[in-house]
Order: structure tokens, then sequence, then C-alpha cells
């Protein structure tokens, strides 16, 4: 008896060894698998860090969209769609406010825009705080060959949408110094 116990614990053992020691296949994780066992992390950015990749997107935007407008015939209605919506990005757009720009994109017969090195910064002039923006362009013709890079500037402004601290992104000037206000007051001058 004691034989027969033994060698059915003995078996018993081996078996489970063996089972043990199989390998299992590895199954595929399902992409339905992968989307609940994710977590939603999100990408923290400090207010600086916000502000400048939205600048450096506003900043393509109107660039792509201004030669996107100059490579047409500046009166179609799709040329027409274009204008309005680049005016979108200024705060008080008239035809001054494009005038520096298409005058130097159409000089030099620009087809395409990138934009680099962007870099957000104030100023303080009297009593009145100066959003700036100084950023890299580089310039290509039609064939895509490089015709320069450039360093230009940009004064922006952020206008509270809501309470909800939500603002809208406008610019003020577009490729030309910063407007800066006069200082001498209004009186006698001898």
């Amino acid at each position: 008896m004691k034989t027969i116990n033994k060698t059915l614990f003995f078996s018993i053992l081996i078996v489970l060894a063996v089972i043990s020691c199989v390998k299992k296949e590895d199954t595929p994780v399902s992409d339905l698998d992968k989307l609940r066992n994710t977590n939603n992390q999100t990408v923290q950015m400090d207010s600086t860090q916000a502000i400048n990749a939205i600048t450096l997107q506003k900043v393509q935007d109107v660039l792509d969209l201004s030669t996107l407008y100059l490579s047409g015939e500046k009166n179609t209605e799709i040329d027409t769609a274009i204008y309005s919506k680049i005016e979108k990005y200024f705060q008080k757009p008239d035809s001054l406010t494009f005038k520096v720009l298409f005058k130097e994109l159409e000089s030099l017969q620009v087809k395409k825009v990138k934009v680099n090195n962007i870099n957000i910064y104030q100023e303080i002039q009297n009593k009145d705080t100066l959003d700036l923006a100084k950023f890299n362009v580089e310039y290509f013709d039609n064939k895509n060959k490089s015709i320069g890079k450039f360093e230009k500037n940009a004064q922006y402004t952020l206008v509270s949408k809501s309470l909800k601290k939500e603002f809208k992104f406008y610019f003020v000037n577009f490729y030309q110094e910063p407007v800066k206000k006069d200082s001498t007051s209004v009186g006698v001058t001898k």
C-alpha cells in the first residue's frame, strides 16, 4: 500500500510538473483590449509653452494662406474666401495689415514657407505690456529650393472669450515692428 501511495504521489507530481512546463502560447492582445486597458494621460504644458505652440501654428497658418492667396488670381471666390480666412487671424484687419507681408512674399516669388525657432516675449512700454513673437522663416520657390532664412516679428494679443479662462488669439502686427505708443503728452511745446 505504501508503494502504491508513493507511486501515485510521484506520478501526480510528475504530471503537474509536465503541465506547468508546457509552454503557453502568447496570444496577441486585441486592439479592443489595448483600448480598454489604456488610460487617458494628457500632456501637461505650462502657459508659456502653450502660447508658444499656438503662436507657431498661427504664424504658419497665416503664411501658408498668404502664399496660397498670392498664387491665385486674387479675384475668384476661393481667393476671397482665403483672404477672409487670413483676416480672421488679425484683431483689426485692413489692407495695410497685409501690405508688408504680401509685398515681401510677391517680390521673392515665395511658394512655400516654413517657420522655425519661435520665441515669445513681453515688452513693457509705459503701462502697456506688448506680447511679441520673434521667429525665423525659410522661404522656398516653386521648385522647393530655399530662397533664404529671415528673422521676423509679430505682435499678438490674447482676448478673453469667457469666464472659463478661454482666450482668442489675434495678431496685432505681422512682419512689422511692434506698435509703440507715443509717450509725449499733449501740451505746450517750445
